[in-house]
């Protein structure tokens, strides 16, 4: 692959000199990865590192902002504002009009929950493994409420949510929402989302996907998963700046009227002194002031990764953490807890005769990153797998074999020589 400058890198071709990732191809991401020449980095489910683009448009922005105004700054900057919108729907499949920028995943999330009019006795139907701060909001509506939350159970073989059972429950409980996480964030388990959605879509049934985990790590089309609502994060596998996550919000739920509980200015225009009209595209889920930094570092994100390309991302990703989790299953005193049939590039496990804390430290002593997953993180996962805490790595395109091997060496030193060898 040739050395390009930024520009190129955002507005030009394929980065990949081929359908694959090459050694060069490899060298050259990790040359446009500053982080890569300090940092083992295995926490991009946390958050990725972010590329030399992605940085420029941040920094750039910001230096704008200084020198002419903030309000100057995003007006003159109109065009590539706008691209987020286009970015993120190349991403997904969908028109500009069905995003919406947001300060987080479960700000997203949130938003997309506080549109829905629950009743006392409406029932949401969702999955022993969705994120924390899901679960979290689905309890908060039963108390405030009075909904009903009925999870629908897990295959016996671990390989994630049981789909027909799942059905059934469609069918029994007529639930008001159908919510499913992608990839849990405590472990690499991949949820069969397309295979939810179709029986969603048979009985008219709303439909929420949690895709924090998965966008910039797998493709992802909305209309093949058949939601109505998705939210993710840019800081993570999309390898944005945090403080930004994005809501997709399909053409039914805008006709049908649905909005958020809180809307302003931006959402919605006051077309007389008693009546608001909600803005016809998924903008009515944004406030008017943004973060335009941010937002302009995701937009350089999103192209970075479509310019990689997804299919070659989801086929190396998932491999180097195949990589991994195999060498850590053969070391004695550590147990992976990973499942599923082709989990995706988190890597979980838990490690003999190390409290949490310390274990975290000793590996980013070794210039490892990494991150714990406690059981309040995942209460009926870690229930099933008897552990209360684990430690998550997770690699991806731009991480190397040699770095996999690296990190598997310091896993196996230090279960080796125990808590005293830090």
């Amino acid at each position: 692959m040739r050395q390009q400058s930024n520009a190129s890198l955002l507005t030009g071709e394929s980065l990949l000199s081929s359908a694959e990732f090459t050694p060069a191809d490899i060298a050259a991401l990790r040359a446009d990865t500053p982080g890569c020449e300090s940092v083992v980095h295995f926490n991009n489910a946390g958050c990725g590192l972010v590329a030399r683009p992605v940085l420029a448009a941040v920094t750039d922005h910001l230096r704008l902002e200084a020198e002419i105004g903030g309000y100057e700054a995003s007006a003159a900057r109109e065009t590539q504002v706008r691209d987020f919108y286009t970015s993120i729907a190349d991403l997904l499949g969908t028109g500009p009009g069905n995003i919406a920028f947001a300060g987080s995943a479960t700000h997203a999330y949130t938003k997309a929950l506080s549109a829905i009019d629950f009743e006392p006795g409406d029932t949401i139907l969702t999955t022993r493994n969705d994120f924390i701060s899901n679960q979290i909001a689905f309890l908060a509506l039963r108390r405030r409420f009075g909904v009903e939350i009925v999870h629908a159970p897990d295959r016996p073989d671990g390989s994630g949510v049981d789909v027909d059972a799942m059905a059934a429950l469609m069918r029994t409980h007529r639930p008001r929402l159908v919510a499913a996480t992608h990839v849990p964030t405590n472990s690499g388990l991949v949820q069969p989302i397309a295979d939810i959605g179709r029986h969603c879509r048979e009985l008219e049934l709303l439909y929420l996907v949690d895709a924090c985990q998965s966008a910039g790590q797998y493709p992802l089309d909305v209309n093949a998963i058949g939601c109505d609502l998705l939210t993710a994060t840019c800081r993570k596998f999309l390898r944005g700046p945090r403080g930004s996550g994005f809501l997709y919000v399909s053409d039914r739920v805008l006709e049908e009227g649905y909005e958020p509980l809180f809307i302003d200015m931006y959402g919605a225009r006051w077309v007389e002194p008693e009546k608001y009209r909600p803005v016809d595209s998924a903008a009515r889920f944004e406030e008017w002031e943004f973060p335009y930094a941010t937002l302009l570092g995701c937009a350089a994100a999103v192209r970075y990764a479509l310019r990689v390309g997804l299919e070659p991302i989801s086929r190396r990703t998932p491999v180097l953490a195949a990589g991994l989790r195999d060498r850590l299953a053969a070391l004695p005193g550590v147990r992976v807890l990973d499942g599923g049939p082709a989990p995706a590039a988190l890597v979980t496990f838990e490690i003999a005769g190390w409290q949490p804390q310390p274990f975290k430290a000793a590996l980013d002593e070794r210039g490892v990153n990494s991150a714990l997953s406690f059981r309040e993180f995942a209460q009926y996962d870690f229930a099933d797998k008897d552990v209360d805490w684990c430690l998550r790595l997770s690699p991806h395109y731009y991480n190397t074999e040699e770095e996999v091997d690296m990190v598997a060496a310091a896993v196996s030193e230090l279960a080796e020589r125990g808590p005293g060898s830090h």
